[in-house]
């Protein structure tokens, strides 16, 4: 009797693990049945990230047959709006873009509500650009070569802007005077007055990005030194990739897409293959192409690999460059 007890048992087991995964396609084929929120953790208006979440909306919405809105929270430097993603319910109707300050976030602030890489799963990549390295016409250096020379005959006298303590434009920049051998005085700013105060003449140099700064670079407002991928970008041919002048520096501004852990992966799978139908769009890449950088798509293991790199990457600059926040 307990021998057919213990069989009925596990032929019960084995019909519920066989159809789980049929359970999980079916959810996946009936997704989505109501409107999606895509949090982007910053301020309606704020730059080229609020521009990224309305063209992948628009993409998502018509992809999905579902309205996907977005839903801005800003606060915390980005970390408001990815701990709500990271405490939402992981059935695939909240979603977070993601940008490369979540990791440099996880690496600095070791007291946050939430861990971005247990709690944040990988769905696409969207969009990389570079950073730009730039000068205020009055600081006379023409040149990578030239600047850094300026800086060793000028120690911790050059006023190096950043978009805030730990920012993606600060880390750039300590990435630069280790590679370089230089110090520079970093001067951290709230935002986007890091690059007024630069055109103004109140700091030196800024590692800007790209998109942002494009147009003060055209009209004569700041020198593009160098951009920080390493090769060169499509609208600022003329200008050299910093890895000419220090072998091995890279640093990128990056965008994807994220959602809960526990997220079920054909769910995962499906948004996915969305955003990547969407950067073969050609007139998506072309929006793309004018922000300054490239698209780059792949799976979501691909995107996994980028996060566990970047994070360590930029860990070891956080740490020898001993960044902490308060």
């Amino acid at each position: 009797m307990e021998s057919l007890t213990t069989r009925a048992l596990l032929k019960g087991m084995l019909a519920v693990a066989g159809a789980a995964p049929i359970a999980c396609k079916a959810l996946a084929q009936m997704y989505p049945t109501r409107p999606l929120r895509l949090v982007v953790p910053f301020s309606a208006g704020a730059g080229i990230l609020d521009i990224m979440a309305r063209f992948l909306s628009q993409h998502l919405s018509a992809a999905l047959g579902q309205q996907v809105v977005v839903d801005n929270k800003p606060g915390a430097g980005g970390n408001v709006g990815a701990e709500i993603v990271a405490k939402a319910a992981p059935d695939g109707y909240t979603l977070l873009l993601v940008l490369n300050n979540n990791t440099l976030d996880a690496a600095i602030k070791d007291r946050l509500p939430y861990d971005f890489q247990r709690d944040i799963a990988p769905v696409a990549g969207i969009y990389r650009q570079p950073l730009v390295m730039e000068v205020h016409p009055s600081v006379p250096a023409n040149s990578v070569a030239e600047f850094i020379a300026l800086a060793r005959q000028r120690p911790g006298k050059i006023n190096m802007a950043s978009a805030g303590v730990g920012t993606g434009t600060h880390i750039a920049g300590e990435m630069f005077q280790m590679a370089a051998g230089v110090s520079l005085f970093h001067v951290p700013y709230r935002g986007v007055q890091a690059l007024r105060d630069t055109v103004a003449g109140q700091a030196d140099v800024y590692f800007g990005v790209v998109a942002s700064s494009l147009p003060q670079i055209k009209a004569g407002k700041l020198r593009a030194l160098a951009v920080t991928t390493a090769t060169r970008s499509a609208v600022l041919p003329d200008v050299p990739a910093m890895a000419e002048f220090l072998p091995g520096y890279e640093f990128s501004a990056w965008y994807a897409l994220g959602a809960p852990r526990g997220t079920p992966s054909p769910i995962v799978e499906r948004l996915n293959k969305e955003v990547n139908a969407a950067l073969a769009d050609p007139a998506f890449a072309a929006q793309l192409a004018e922000l300054g950088g490239i698209a780059i798509p792949g799976t979501p293991a691909d995107f996994g690999a980028l996060i566990a790199a970047n994070t360590e990457k930029t860990g070891r600059v956080i740490r020898v460059a001993n960044i902490t926040i308060e």
